[in-house]
């Protein structure tokens, strides 16, 4: 456990009984991201599927209380070798306090333990708690030419869905 103002919390594998918990997590981040200037559409959140896919393969975990209580999340997918980060979402009144750097080690931790060849994501160029944050973890932006097709298609997956796309890019950690 950790030891934060807001008391005790932890990283831990996600439970399936867990599930229907993420979306509001996910919503209440979503809000930092809309006032950062990131997105401009409706709050969203993961299909089952893809929870469902991440939990089978022991790639997604919740940060929780010292109550057992998730308040954040990590949703991994392996996509072409690699772990592909669909999901990171801490609740508002939880950031900046080292939850989501947390997630991160975690899902690179798992990524090595699985015999991945790194870790990717995309993500927004501005936020300072997006690109800037994955540069500070070793993850470097993928130009339109260094990256696979999988990520450019979930980046004009994201387009079409509202993200603008003068600010998302693709990152990848490789090991």
């Amino acid at each position: 456990m950790t030891e934060i103002g807001r008391g005790t919390w932890m990283i831990r594998s996600a439970r399936a009984d867990e599930l229907h918990l993420l979306a509001a997590i996910e919503i209440d981040a979503f809000w930092a991201l809309h006032e950062a200037g990131a997105v401009a559409c409706e709050p969203t959140s993961l299909p089952l599927d893809v929870l469902d896919q991440s939990l089978t393969e022991d790639l997604l975990f919740v940060a929780v209380d010292g109550e057992d209580r998730p308040f954040g999340f990590l949703a991994g997918v392996r996509k072409d070798g690699s772990v592909h980060i669909a999901e990171i979402d801490v609740v508002r009144r939880w950031q900046k306090q080292g939850v989501g750097r947390r997630l991160i080690e975690t899902a690179i931790a798992a990524a090595r333990a699985q015999g991945a060849l790194g870790v990717t994501l995309t993500t927004d160029r501005q936020a300072a708690f997006n690109a800037p944050f994955y540069a500070s973890a070793g993850f470097c932006i993928l130009e339109d030419g260094d990256r696979p097709a999988v990520l450019t298609q979930i980046l004009e997956n994201e387009i079409s869905h509202g993200a603008d796309p003068a600010r998302r890019v693709a990152m990848a950690l490789r090991f």
